[in-house]
């Protein structure tokens, strides 16, 4: 469970009086939470994020934590000796390479983390979005260009999809009925074919169907950094346009931040990047005055 506050009294005290309006703004509100790979790290910092998910519903938020893997499944991957590409930032996901991606997120990884939300006293249920129709993919391609001849070409990616419909029939079950959902990033198609989605991409989804009030990205940035590398404390979506354009913004961060945008424009009033490696990151961006990373808003 969570470690009792150190200090004296009046040292608790001011903590309590400085997370307490917090607590109420988020009283019974829908936080997402996408738990990153590389955030997953190491198993003290997982327990810090398990901690922070059940004091969060205890606290009578209603978080829900969507996970990626990448890492992970390169790894297996490569420990069976099965060739992975990539192509416009997206792994080219083939039919052998897509059973081993819901092997590892749906599998390893989600009951991984729902383990550590029981053992620090919550009650996580694991699911993806196979569940209950619960997200319905369709096939991506993308367009990228030849280094050598600079002509455009479509890449077929795949078994890779991505959200074109949401249904929250599940969710709407689970929440508020002290459990935690983790979600992995699996989804069906209208064809029938298991298709790898982004975590990101389906975090957003996720949040926007669900009218969240914060949808989190735990990375392993501290948020969106200027051209000094200073922390960006917060943003519009009109000055992310300028700060990609001037080059402020570039590279992974550039499809992170659309992926915001998105999310924003679904009904979500407000997403945070910040570092899934500092301990207790969610609490502090939630319930302190000075938050941890960059906040987005419309």
């Amino acid at each position: 469970m969570t470690d009792i506050p150190k200090g004296t009294p009046q040292e608790q005290a001011a903590i309590l009086m400085q997370a307490l309006p917090h607590m109420l703004r988020y009283d019974e509100a829908t936080i997402v939470v996408k738990y990153g790979g590389h955030a997953m790290g190491n198993d003290e910092v997982a327990r810090d994020f398990a901690r922070d998910m059940v004091l969060l519903e205890q606290s009578g938020v209603n978080p829900v934590v969507v996970h990626g893997g990448g890492p992970q499944i390169g790894q297996m991957l490569t420990k069976l000796g099965i060739k992975s590409e990539f192509a416009a930032g997206l792994r080219v996901t083939d039919k052998a390479t897509v059973e081993i991606v819901e092997m590892v997120l749906a599998g390893s990884i989600n009951k991984q983390i729902v383990g550590f939300i029981n053992a620090e006293g919550g009650r996580a249920i694991g699911l993806c979005g196979k569940d209950g129709n619960m997200v319905t993919a369709t096939k991506v391609n993308r367009t990228v260009v030849d280094p050598d001849s600079n002509i455009e070409k479509v890449v077929d990616l795949g078994f890779v999809g991505e959200p074109s419909k949401v249904d929250t029939t599940v969710l709407d079950q689970v929440l508020g009925r002290e459990l935690i959902p983790v979600l992995a990033p699996v989804a069906q198609g209208a064809d029938g074919a298991t298709y790898n989605v982004n975590a990101d991409t389906f975090a957003g989804a996720i949040a926007g169907a669900l009218k969240a009030k914060r949808l989190l990205f735990l990375t392993d940035v501290p948020g969106v950094l200027d051209k000094d590398k200073n922390l960006i404390k917060e943003l519009s979506v009109s000055r992310i346009r300028e700060l990609i354009a001037d080059g402020t913004i570039t590279g992974g961060m550039i499809p992170k931040v659309e992926t915001c945008m998105y999310a924003l424009e679904q009904g979500v009033e407000g997403v945070v990047i910040l570092d899934g490696q500092t301990p207790h990151a969610v609490l502090v961006e939630l319930l302190t005055d000075h938050g941890a990373g960059t906040l987005i808003t419309k």
